[in-house]
């Protein structure tokens, strides 16, 4: 009962403080402590995403602290959404009521994104978002929500462009699971497959759905030569063994939500063959990120996992500019935003930059392919697609 009634106390004071300065970093006119929050499913049903970002996130912060060069510590704060839209203003709220949280990486999902962006831009607070990619996040006019991710509309157009000439399909089932990201990229997916001259059958099935036996007889149904799932890992699964049971035997395609050795957990023999999207690189393939990979597989007893190496980079990026305003006297949010809305940094694995709408420029997207127990790496999806 105590804590609960000093937090009580407490947050009208930090509202206040915050309408009073608008800055992080709190009582830093020490500085000597920076807060970067994570938001995002570390909890639920798809915590696994959540802690493949939250791990590279800590990697990187505790080895800028460990190179004694800051001048001032940076602290971790996770904030856990669960990946739902109905706990990300709580969690959101979370993060900008500590004083010292200077920034935000994510929210990872679109979801929350999309309702937290508001809460987040009324604080002043940057949010950046190694994830999140609903195509219309960066067009509702949000603040301070920069992404660092190519969004779903260069990840639909790679899977239609390679499922349309190097599949060769001429029948698609594009299948959704009802959630904000699923609905997004399974609308670019059906767009440009149509725009190539590709019949599509469009499909929802909601996340959780008990028993996806009747959504695999609909595919089967159509007949189809091949099938993308715009969903996550925890009901690609299921939604693959069912396929697999009906006799479903055309190509299956889906996006990063399920990119995650979780999915083989979940479908067994049944997710092998599938094609998997995501605008993260392999940092175990790529020259640049192997260091990377090796520290990262030390550190936590696994190898890096989608978007691990990502927000990793995202992490750095927000900590050189934090020691550049340091530098020059304190850190407020309003000018880490300003700041991060031009910055121009080369990472391990891309260069990051944002246009006016805080979207992200670079627009690669790789492919990946499960073969046995492995999710292996193919490379550049533009390229492949190009032959």
């Amino acid at each position: 009962m105590l804590n609960k009634t000093i937090v009580k106390l407490a947050i009208p004071v930090a509202i206040g403080a915050l309408a009073l300065t608008g800055c992080g970093g709190g009582d830093s006119g020490s500085g000597d402590t920076y807060k970067i929050a994570f938001q995002g499913p570390l909890s639920g049903d798809n915590v696994q995403l959540g802690q493949n970002m939250e791990n590279g996130i800590k990697l990187a912060i505790e080895q800028a602290n460990a190179s004694d060069d800051l001048g001032f510590e940076v602290e971790y704060m996770p904030v856990d959404d669960q990946g739902l839209p109905d706990k990300a203003t709580a969690a959101a709220q979370k993060a900008i009521d500590d004083q010292d949280v200077v920034a935000v990486i994510g929210p990872a999902f679109s979801g929350p994104a999309d309702t937290a962006a508001e809460v987040y831009g009324a604080a002043s607070l940057v949010t950046v978002s190694s994830s999140a990619t609903r195509p219309d996040l960066t067009t509702k006019g949000y603040q301070t929500f920069l992404r660092a991710v190519p969004n779903d509309s260069a990840q639909g157009s790679g899977m239609a462009k390679f499922i349309s000439t190097e599949l060769k399909a001429k029948k698609v089932v594009v299948v959704d699971d009802k959630t904000d990201y699923g609905i997004g990229l399974g609308d670019v997916a059906e767009k440009d497959l149509k725009a190539a001259g590709v019949t599509v059958v469009r499909q929802s099935v909601p996340q959780k759905t008990p028993d996806y036996s009747a959504a695999a007889k609909n595919v089967v149904k159509n007949k189809p030569d091949a099938l993308i799932y715009a969903g996550y890992y925890q009901d690609a699964g299921p939604f693959a063994k069912k396929l697999k049971e009906a006799g479903y035997d055309g190509a299956a395609m889906s996006g990063d939500g399920t990119n995650d050795a979780q999915f083989i957990e979940l479908a067994g023999a049944a997710s092998d063959g599938w094609y998997l999207t995501c605008a993260c690189t392999d940092a175990s393939k790529e020259e640049a990120t192997k260091k990377f990979a090796t520290e990262y597989e030390k550190e936590y007893n696994q190898a890096p996992g989608t978007y691990s190496a990502e927000s990793y980079d995202v992490a750095k990026m927000i900590i050189e500019e934090i020691k550049k305003l340091h530098e020059d006297g304190g850190v407020e949010r309003e000018a880490l935003l300003e700041a991060l809305r031009g910055v121009k940094y080369k990472g391990l694995t891309k260069e990051f930059s944002f246009d006016d709408k805080g979207e992200f420029t670079n627009k690669t997207v790789y492919l990946y392919r499960v073969k046995g127990d492995a999710i292996e790496y193919q490379g550049n999806i533009d390229e492949l697609a190009a032959g």
